[in-house]
């Protein structure tokens, strides 16, 4: 459904990624890991957009999103949620989540879509009038990942969601993404808490110094990835 072949990119003259291939399918989970630094964020940014790729492909249902500015992504069907809680701070939560809405979502859809958020984040329906710089780290995340919902995307693209939250949040995050894979999302997710993230991913990719080492399922990545260490 969603893939990339033979990525390469970086930021200018610098290259960061080489020769990355990935393939995720609907209603799968694929959990990005790596060091601080390997590429797993260039790697986000650019299947969202953000950086144009120097080499290689991204497409979704065989369709070519390669060097597509990133404010096109959400009515291809792809959405990204960026690191550090990006909401629009001066407007509303509900005004952030009609934003989130595009072209793609009828306006049965949008309504049904703001409930399923407001029944896994109950906080923001409380909140639905006040301002979004009024919220904490932990709900502005949510209201994040609630904009992304609204669109209704086919992709969703995860940069480490725990950012700023409490660690005890984070399996809230989880569960609501987890549930959004079953409908038939497909989710790419870069998360530091690998051993949190681990139980609801279907796949594991670990990034090295800008390539892709491992592609493994996700219950077997840390037999994999010891056997590969040489510990077993």
């Amino acid at each position: 459904m969603f893939e990339a072949k033979d990525l390469c990119s970086g930021y200018g003259s610098v290259p960061v990624l080489r020769n990355v291939n990935l393939s995720v399918d609907a209603g799968q989970i694929m959990l990005i890991v790596g060091e601080n630094g390997a590429g797993k964020t260039t790697l986000l940014r650019t299947l969202g957009g953000f950086i144009v790729p120097t080499l290689g492909s991204v497409r979704l249902d065989g369709v070519d999103l390669t060097g597509l500015a990133p404010e096109t992504m959400p009515d291809k069907g792809l959405r990204l949620v960026l690191d550090g809680h990006r909401v629009f701070p001066e407007i509303s939560v509900l005004d952030n989540l009609r934003l989130g809405a595009t072209r793609r979502v009828s306006k049965a859809d949008f309504e049904t879509a703001i409930e399923d958020v407001f029944s896994m984040f109950p906080i923001l329906k409380e909140k639905l009038r006040i301002h979004a710089r009024n919220l904490s780290g932990g709900q502005q995340q949510m209201l994040a990942l609630g904009q992304a919902f609204v669109a209704q995307p086919k992709v969703l693209l995860c940069d480490e969601p725990s950012t700023g939250l409490a660690q005890a949040l984070l399996p809230t995050i989880l569960e609501f993404l987890r549930r959004w894979a079953k409908r038939g999302t497909a989710v790419v997710i870069v998360e530091q808490h690998i051993r949190i993230a681990l139980p609801v991913a279907d796949r594991v990719l670990l990034v090295e110094r800008g390539e892709v080492t491992m592609n493994s399922a996700a219950g077997e990545f840390e037999q994999d990835f010891a056997r590969r260490q040489g510990r077993c």
